[in-house]
């Protein structure tokens, strides 16, 4: 054992001496840990969705009983081309897809609405009084005698532009789903939902079954569930994008190292990242959900770019080491340290969003957190560990002994940013950019700013069945729902129905909101129908009885059982951020004003009042995560360096990139949402390794007595050689997501693109320029 090697830290000594043992070690972990990942499967619900801990869901959770169909729901339209709804042909159809629907697992068959449920009623005035009775009241619909009773009974429902469509040209089957249903086999056991499944379902039974069949038969499906499902459908696709990122991946190490073993090796070590990665979530009881399935592309991402460091490292440590052994240790010396804080301020930035009360957002956290601390074993201990047995090609040993004794072009030029006329330029230049960054990025909206789905493409199957119900339906598919509370028995007392009254006339004419109903909306109509349709009579009467009557009439779901609960429902015109703001607070203001012991007006259920919840945490949650991660990463960077001059060299070109990329966001329409807030702390996460790797190397030169010009020459030709690699094959990577038919998939990769780069030309632009005013390099000799 050489003086160097005895010299060596301690933990150096470790693992190089126990080299054997370690492989073993880490052999025997790749194949538990692989066995896990073969068993990892897509994980998702309604509940892990939504911000359950906010006062709307919390009361929405606690009438989820009482509010049928506007929970987690899908709705079916059923629509006919040639012809309209009133036929045999339509109806026979109707009722097998109703039938199919309602013995789907999952599904809470009690609630489910159609022109087939006896739920679904008409109702008319007679001089006898009031008659009704279900919409389809005949076992089938042969003669034009049915059919034309049936037309009558539609027409008396008061359905159309809800469950029928205005052009009677297709109608609705509302599904309302359980998150838990009892096994068929075992009643005492609860079966979890599974999403993916009951969309396979939809489509294999129900979608792609009957419009086979008939072809003059179209379906339409929208809600959460489906949703979700098409996304699960679409992560299949994402596998692709995960190949593509490993053969881009190799091909650009190939280029760098001019190395078949140690671009292989390098590429092996991130693979078996990704595989401990998904074991370990497996392991602790996670699945994939369809935000932290991008999770282990940049896990592999960070693998690369931190296995390129090492690589980088024993290449030039390869001119006067003895062998492949004393290069590894020696790159493994110079860079454990480094590579560790960078990877720790990766994690622990990662972790600050489980401040976020999303729990898949806190998911997304804890797979990255994982990913990252995995790294720390597989990239910077197993990556140098194989390269001490496996060496690198005399060519590429050769080819970086050339290149290190000559003088470089590009990395002298890059070097200017560092000279004394430059330097000042560039920070001028950048307090010009935070200015932009900052003034651009306040128009940077909270929520989605699409209609429809937005996670999805415009032109996806599910936001075009989207555009069809809203098309031909008076109902939008964005509904708020405000729950009325009073005593058992007091949902029809006349002060609850005049304060309902109250409420829905104010939501009428708030812009974006389209219409209101109740049970208030129903008595009136009973009211008026009571008195010979006059229209002087569609008002509440102060007598209770007549009151009691009215509602008697009204739909289920309009009041729960007890009388203890009237939902009011505001179709909105959409579902943005600015929208659901103005009607929330509308609502908040007015429940303030007419809220009474008796009497309680609560938001919020409904898909807009979900949204709604979840916009009011994100808002409230991005600048403590952003605070936090930024703390984290400051305190690790002081940890190590011990020098504030130095943090702000490393966090300053960081922070300029979180301000250009709200601009960007801004720019691009993409709102801050359960999909785009994790990109923020992923990219000061992975940001921060550029300037640490670079700052690091920086300093070890400087207090060797370069001049700072001279020394940063010489970082460029060595580490900032591995971070510009980094920069761009981390980029290309996120770049191919692009292209997803997932678009939150694309604008992460959008962003996240942006991030990488700009964070790469940020540490090797603004860091040098801020050094020569920040930092003395005869302190740091001394």
């Amino acid at each position: 054992m050489s003086k160097q090697h005895e010299a060596a830290p301690f933990i150096e000594r470790l693992i190089f001496k126990n080299r054997i043992v370690v492989l073993l070690i880490f052999a025997l972990l790749t194949v538990f840990f692989g066995y896990q990942a073969a068993q990892v499967r897509p994980d998702t619900s309604f509940e892990k969705m939504i911000p359950l801990k906010h006062p709307y869901i919390v009361n929405m959770l606690e009438h989820q009983n009482d509010l049928a169909n506007l929970g987690n729901s899908i709705r079916i339209a059923v629509a006919i081309e040639d012809g309209d709804i009133f036929s045999t042909e339509y109806m026979e159809t109707l009722k097998r897809i109703n039938d199919e629907v309602f013995f789907l697992p999952g599904v809470d068959r009690s609630n489910l609405r159609s022109l087939w449920t006896p739920n679904v009623r008409w109702t008319e005035v007679t001089e006898y009084g009031f008659d009704g009775g279900p919409v389809a009241n005949r076992p089938a619909y042969v003669t034009e005698d049915d059919l034309e009773q049936l037309r009558d009974n539609v027409l008396k429902s008061g359905e159309i532009g809800r469950l029928v469509a205005n052009n009677f040209k297709s109608t609705i089957i509302e599904v309302p789903l359980q998150e838990s249903y009892p096994n068929p086999d075992n009643q005492s056991e609860q079966i979890q939902l599974d999403y993916g499944e009951f969309s396979r379902q939809l489509e294999e039974q129900i979608r792609s079954e009957f419009q086979a069949e008939n072809p003059n038969i179209s379906i339409h499906i929208v809600g959460f569930a489906k949703k979700v499902g098409d996304l699960i459908e679409g992560i299949i696709k994402v596998l692709m994008f995960f190949g593509a990122a490993l053969l881009i991946t190799f091909v650009l190490l190939l280029i760098f190292t001019r190395c078949l073993k140690s671009s292989i090796t390098t590429l092996v070590c991130s693979v078996i990242a990704v595989v401990w990665q998904l074991g370990l979530l497996r392991t602790l009881g996670f699945g994939l959900d369809p935000y932290s399935i991008l999770v282990p592309f940049l896990v592999f991402a960070i693998g690369i770019s931190h296995g390129v460091q090492i690589i980088n490292g024993m290449a030039i440590e390869y001119a006067t080491a003895e062998d492949a052994n004393t290069a590894a240790r020696r790159a493994f010396r110079a860079l454990y340290i480094p590579g560790i804080v960078a990877l720790i301020s990766d994690a622990v930035g990662f972790v600050t969003l489980l401040l976020i009360e999303i729990e898949v957002i806190r998911e997304l956290g804890i797979a990255a957190s994982i990913g990252v601390g995995v790294i720390i074993l597989t990239n910077l201990m197993l990556l140098p560990i194989l390269m001490s047995y496996i060496g690198m090609s005399k060519r590429a040993v050769e080819r970086n002994r050339v290149l290190a004794s000559r003088p470089q072009r590009l990395w002298l030029g890059i070097a200017k940013f560092a000279h004394p006329t430059v330097a000042p330029i560039s920070v001028v230049l950048a307090i010009l950019a935070f200015a932009f960054g900052i003034y651009h990025g306040r128009n940077v909206a909270i929520g989605d700013l699409d209609p429809g789905a937005p996670e999805l493409r415009p032109d996806s199957r599910y936001n075009l069945d989207n555009d069809f119900i809203i098309s031909n339906y008076s109902t939008s598919s964005d509904v708020l729902v405000v729950m009325v509370s009073t005593p058992p028995e007091q949902c029809s007392a006349y002060e609850t129905m005049e304060a309902i009254d109250q409420l829905e006339w104010r939501m009428v004419n708030l812009p974006g909101v389209q219409s209101a109903v109740s049970m208030v909306t129903v008595a009136k109509q009973v009211i008026m129908g009571n008195n010979e349709g006059s229209l002087k009579w569609q008002t509440l009467s102060r007598n209770q009885d007549n009151l009691n009557n009215a509602i008697s009439r009204a739909p289920q779901g309009l009041f729960n059982a007890s009388c203890s609960l009237a939902p009011v429902m505001l179709y909105l015109n959409d579902h943005k951020a600015e929208t659901l703001e103005r009607v929330t607070s509308a609502v908040e203001a007015f429940a303030e004003e007419h809220n009474t012991e008796n009497l309680e007006f609560k938001l919020a259920a409904g898909n807009a009042g979900i949204e709604a919840a979840t916009n009011a945490v994100i808002e409230k949650s991005q600048t403590k995560m952003l605070l936090t991660v930024y703390a984290v990463v400051i305190f690790m960077c002081l940890l190590t360096f011990r020098s504030i001059r130095a943090v702000l060299c490393i966090i300053v070109p960081l922070a300029l990139t979180s301000v250009l990329a709200n601009a960007l966001m801004a720019f691009l329409g993409i709102g801050v949402k359960v999909a785009t807030l994790p990109v923020i702390a992923l990219g000061v996460g992975i940001g921060v390794d550029y300037g640490i790797y670079i700052y690091s190397r920086l300093e070890s030169y400087l207090r060797q007595g370069l001049p700072l010009q001279e020394a940063y020459y010489e970082t460029l030709k060595t580490t900032g050689k591995a971070v510009t690699f980094t920069g761009f094959t981390l980029a290309i990577g996120v770049a191919t997501w692009i292209f997803s038919a997932i678009k939150f998939q694309a604008d992460m990769g959008i962003l996240l693109t942006f991030m990488f780069l700009w964070n790469m030309f940020g540490a090797l632009w603004l860091l040098p320029a801020l050094a020569r005013f920040l930092i003395r390099p005869e302190k740091l000799r001394e």
